[in-house]
């Protein structure tokens, strides 16, 4: 997230601050921007005033939920496209593979695991949120997981800007923005490095 979209989001919530469908609608479309970035704008918001804390933590846990659904909603229409459709397995092809251990993680609590763990390691989601929605992994499991990963996740980050946005407030002032937008872009390029070491070419 740039410094420009960081204050632009900063600025709706402000000027909607007597408006909350609008500010939630904000945080919602933020969430699908990057997530992180508007975790971190909402709790600066929160620590301003600006926003009332049970909305913003809602809207963060929605739009993050929502963007996680998406992905796999995504997986599975790609399931049903043409040149894709032979890879994907029919249903006794999904029940067969699923009594395989190599196969199972797919199922049950072993699909509640990897979706869980993939909320907290970067550059995973996509892929495997995705790879679920076309291999058509049970939706009921994944959404749960989804939802309980979010909590933890998007709590603790939430907790830990609140804190550092009335220390950058404390400290800069009129100038907080600035700060806001460093860490922001600390955390993005943090998430990045750490998906690049994880990549298969980066081990080779």
């Amino acid at each position: 997230m740039s410094l420009a979209s960081s204050g632009n989001l900063g600025a709706w919530l402000e000027a909607a601050s007597h408006e909350p469908l609008a500010q939630a609608l904000a945080i919602l479309l933020g969430t699908f921007i990057l997530e992180d970035g508007a975790t971190i704008l909402t709790a600066i918001a929160v620590g301003d005033g600006v926003v009332a804390l049970p909305l913003a933590l809602a809207s963060l846990y929605v739009g993050i939920v929502t963007g996680d659904a998406g992905l796999y909603g995504l997986g599975r229409l790609a399931a049903f496209w043409p040149p894709a459709r032979r890879w994907a397995p029919s249903g006794q092809e999904t029940a067969r593979m699923g009594d395989k251990p190599a196969m199972g993680w797919w199922r049950g609590a072993a699909l509640f695991r990897v979706i869980f763990v993939c909320r907290f390691i970067p550059g995973t989601r996509l892929p495997i949120y995705t790879a679920s929605g076309f291999f058509a992994a049970g939706f009921r499991v994944f959404l749960l997981a989804t939802i309980a990963a979010t909590f933890i996740w998007t709590s603790a980050l939430f907790a830990l800007s609140l804190k550092i946005g009335q220390v950058l407030l404390d400290a800069l002032g009129a100038w907080r923005w600035v700060g806001v937008a460093g860490f922001v872009v600390a955390i993005f390029l943090v998430g990045r490095h750490i998906a690049r070491m994880q990549s298969p070419t980066s081990r080779v």
